[in-house]
């Protein structure tokens, strides 16, 4: 159930907070339960909606972080990831947890088009995302000259 997830994120039953990101067309998502495609476009929503949880009192913003950063690349063992320290790749994300919006169709950055949170206002927004110390997104801007780095790992 659905409290049951909540209590075992909230005890740290749950390692992280993460969304498999499947961004099929509604077209596919119409047939039977039994022949539709799984899961919903949710990777552009995740994090403002753990920070709508946070606004209402259900999660810390250091559970937030913890569970969709630190716990990721410690859980993965990720090399060089996962936190603010020196030598460490700079992936960060700018939220500015004072400025509403709603997700609209017209702000989706998915290719299918739709989004199941669509008409919700989220407490806060993203106005930045940086990978690998680059920007690649600034206030709905994409900026896609700028590419990732191979993930390492610290792992036998």
């Amino acid at each position: 159930s659905k409290n049951a997830l909540w209590e075992a994120l909230l005890d740290d039953r749950l390692d992280v907070i993460a969304t498999d990101h499947a961004p099929h067309l509604l077209s596919e998502k119409e047939p039977p339960y039994e022949k539709a495609h799984a899961g919903l476009p949710l990777v552009q929503h995740a994090l403002p909606l753990m920070l709508y949880y946070q606004s209402i009192g259900k999660l810390s913003l250091e559970k937030v972080v913890e569970k969709m950063s630190h716990a990721v690349a410690e859980c993965f063992q990720i090399k060089d990831r996962g936190y603010i320290r020196e030598g460490y790749y700079a992936d960060l994300v700018v939220a500015d947890l004072n400025k509403p919006q709603r997700v609209r169709k017209e702000n989706l950055l998915y290719k299918c088009g739709w989004s199941p949170l669509e008409g919700f206002e989220m407490p806060a927004s993203i106005s930045q995302t940086m990978v690998s110390g680059n920007i690649v997104y600034e206030n709905g801007q994409l900026y896609s000259s700028h590419k990732g780095k191979r993930l390492a790992f610290d792992r036998p």
